[in-house]
């Protein structure tokens, strides 16, 4: 039977295909799999630039295209900015343990007795001024007593110190990769030739949606959190809270960590119901309330302010993005469903379009 050329010449650039094919995906495996340690650092870094890019471009402008010298003082600042208040946060726990050890171990650590007007509080008032009380007249027995409860709440307090920890270190990174990124020409148009590899056309529209949704959820995760903690701990101060300062950088970790400022809030209120008269903890109370769900009004403001697509779609996209991949998600998750979103559109308009044509 005599051999067809045509078809040895297909089998042949098959299995070449293929093995290449092959080589190329396990080539793309391998350099994931090298990668994957740095995944999160990196889409930080991505994430920091993008949302950076309009301050490194006024100031680069400024300083006579220096982009150099721009980056640099970006990444500087970005590294104050994190270095000084978890230097802050941690020395003062630090030094605050070291006083409550010394004190245990001296015999001198006192609890103030409670005020009576803490067992008239409705529901838990009993129960605070029973244990309050217990811990004044003998702390030794309420350490004893509450040894569980106290040991879980410890490590949950360490746990959180250690995953802050490795938290600023990743941010320190990221922050330097940004300003690398920031700083080398060209990043803008690979992003938008890799989206014209995805999408065609419209590569340049999701590259702008991409960087619009970054720096929305910037300005309503982090900024919002800014502003809360601002109005909170200026309640603090005025309200003659101790460590005011301090109790504010709390709200503003647990704000940026979309966690409930009233885990703050709540313990500080007692404390004013606890020495003040009950009408200025009042309305310190009502005050405080108000500031800590001030990201209710201000969130939805300004993550849906100029994006390309619905608030509603962002919002959802940051909550769920939040609850699938923690803090990181509340980016990559309104990133994820805004393209998702513009690509169904776009999806559905060309086939409209398609059926109004053939008609």
């Amino acid at each position: 039977m005599k051999e067809d050329p045509k078809l040895n010449s297909t089998i042949h650039y098959t299995i070449e295909t293929a093995i290449r094919l092959g080589f190329l995906i396990l080539l793309l495996a391998w350099c994931f799999q090298i990668l994957y340690p740095f995944a999160g650092v990196i889409i930080w870094g991505v994430i920091l630039a993008l949302a950076s890019a309009p301050l490194y471009d006024t100031l680069n402008a400024k300083l006579g295209d220096k982009p150099k010298l721009a980056s640099a003082i970006i990444i500087i600042s970005g590294l104050m900015i994190i270095l000084i208040p978890s230097w802050l946060f941690l020395d003062s726990m630090v030094t605050g343990v070291k006083e409550i050890n010394k004190s245990l171990n001296d015999g001198t650590l006192t609890i103030p007795p409670p005020s009576e007007k803490v067992a008239e509080w409705p529901v838990v008032g009993d129960m605070i001024y029973d244990t309050w009380k217990l811990a004044s007249d003998n702390l030794e027995q309420a350490i004893i007593k509450y040894k569980d409860q106290i040991t879980d709440v410890v490590g949950t307090l360490l746990e959180g110190v250690l995953s802050m920890g490795g938290s600023v270190l990743q941010f320190i990174f990221a922050t330097v990769i940004a300003g690398i990124l920031l700083a080398t020409k060209g990043t803008d148009s690979t992003a938008r030739k890799f989206f014209k590899k995805l999408v065609g056309a419209r590569g340049d529209e999701f590259t702008d949606v991409t960087e619009t949704i970054v720096r929305n959820v910037t300005k309503g995760v982090i900024g919002v959190a800014l502003i809360q903690s601002v109005l909170v701990g200026l309640g603090f101060l005025l309200a003659g809270v101790p460590y005011a300062g301090l109790w504010a950088l709390l709200v503003l970790i647990l704000a940026i960590l979309q966690l409930p400022p009233l885990l703050v809030i709540l313990p500080i209120v007692l404390y004013l119901f606890s020495t003040t008269t009950v009408l200025p903890a009042t309305l310190w109370t009502v005050y405080l309330l108000l500031a800590g769900a001030s990201d209710n009004i201000l969130k939805p403001i300004l993550l849906g302010k100029g994006a390309p697509v619905p608030m509603l779609v962002i919002f959802l996209g940051v909550i769920g993005g939040f609850m699938l991949s923690g803090f990181i998600g509340l980016f990559t998750g309104a990133i994820v469903i805004s393209l998702g979103y513009k690509m169904f559109l776009t999806w559905l308009n060309d086939t409209e379009d398609n059926i109004e044509t053939d008609n």
